[in-house]
């Protein structure tokens, strides 16, 4: 046996089998892109109507997401893909998020990504509820019309 390693013994061999990253590093926008499902031209476009997404960018323009902002893109995804939201609805319901995450802070300050999650996750659960409300009044007000006719 030579002293190189072999394929078995160097996970790099194999290609694309990396280390997985700690939960707090900053992704690049592939990893991202390839996280989300989406390709990396929709990321660059969702941060001209996003102001919340500010990666850092560091030489030649190479953007490098925080944690926070992986957080916001998978709730701009879900809205936009998942509950049928346009751009302009996305912008209000992730503003309206954002400002009661934030808690009465700064304008400048960021708010925990825990925090903001949380309170993202409960921006969707609380539209779901409201949604199958409205549903029930509908289906109400159906049954009282045919009552009164």
């Amino acid at each position: 046996m030579s002293g190189s390693p072999t394929e078995a013994e160097n996970p790099a061999a194999h290609g694309d089998e990396r280390p997985a990253k700690a939960p707090g590093a900053f992704r690049t926008i592939s990893e991202v892109a390839a996280e989300l499902g989406v390709p990396p031209h929709v990321l660059r476009f969702w941060e001209t109507r996003f102001s919340l997404l500010r990666p850092l960018k560091r030489g030649g323009g190479r953007r490098y997401y925080r944690p926070e902002d992986v957080e916001i893109l998978r709730t701009i995804r879900r809205l936009l893909y998942e509950e049928g939201y346009t751009i302009k609805g996305a912008q209000k319901a992730l503003r309206s998020i954002h400002s009661g995450a934030r808690g009465g802070r700064g304008e400048g300050e960021r708010s925990s990504p825990a925090r903001t999650s949380a309170a993202l996750q409960l921006g969707g659960e609380a539209r779901s509820r409201l949604l199958a409300i409205r549903d029930e009044l509908d289906s109400l007000r159906a049954l009282l019309q045919r009552a009164l006719t």
